[in-house]
């Protein structure tokens, strides 16, 4: 006899990704990471990068992890990339331990930027981040197909193609533990408060404070979590 649509619609399970214990990384790995970083440019690790990032295998993942503690400012234990994720700038990423990025995500940094993403980050497939000033805390979930703006182009003067005028670059903050609902998207210069929930498709144009739910085109808030 199959289960009713009443009993199997709504289980609580135990959280998996944020619960994780860090598992350190063999001491060969980091050995590895060192030596690519010393021999090879950071130019050629780009290039080793795009020639493994579709992780088809064990291996090719294996190689990812080391390739990129070769080539971001820092990254810790446990980094786990998944297909096909696209780097612009990786020597200004920091990036903590247990760190997971989902497929086909693009993190777009700048030479003279800032990255930093925090320890127990998962980052659903298809994100993108206008990295230049960009910081995620600890413990942040990232729905799948959000977005972070980092930047927008002045406008002027009035008779320029926008395209071709100044940018504009804004700090992005994600608080502590906050949770960033699929396809939602975090306009520059956002401080998103610990704690707090964007909900899906949320367009966030203005700070959200800690413990907030926001939601909507603009986002607005909707209630406080208790």
């Amino acid at each position: 006899m199959p289960a009713s649509l009443e009993e199997i619609g709504l289980r609580t399970v135990q959280a998996v990704f944020g619960s994780a214990e860090i598992t350190k990384d063999p001491m060969w790995q980091r050995d590895y990471a060192a030596h690519l970083r010393a021999h090879f440019t950071l130019t050629e690790l780009l290039a080793m990068h795009a020639r493994y990032r579709g992780a088809a295998s064990s291996f090719d993942s294996l190689q990812l992890t080391s390739i990129y503690q070769a080539m971001c400012a820092s990254v810790g234990h446990g980094l786990r990339v998944e297909a096909d994720v696209v780097v612009k700038h990786p020597e200004t990423f920091e990036i903590g331990d247990a760190v997971f990025l989902g497929a086909q995500t693009m993190i777009q940094g700048r030479f003279d930027g800032t990255c930093r993403i925090g320890s127990h980050v998962w980052i659903g497939p298809q994100s993108y981040f206008d990295a230049r000033n960009l910081v995620i805390e600890d413990y942040v979930g990232w729905g799948p197909g959000a977005k972070v703006l980092g930047s927008s182009h002045t406008g002027l003067p009035l008779d320029t193609p926008i395209i071709k005028t100044d940018l504009e670059i804004k700090a992005v903050v994600i608080g502590f533990g906050a949770d960033i609902g699929t396809n939602a998207t975090i306009l520059p210069g956002v401080h998103v408060g610990a704690h707090s929930i964007v909900g899906a498709g949320a367009v966030v144009t203005s700070d959200v404070p800690e413990y907030a739910v926001v939601a909507g085109v603009p986002a607005r808030i909707i209630r406080y979590r208790q």
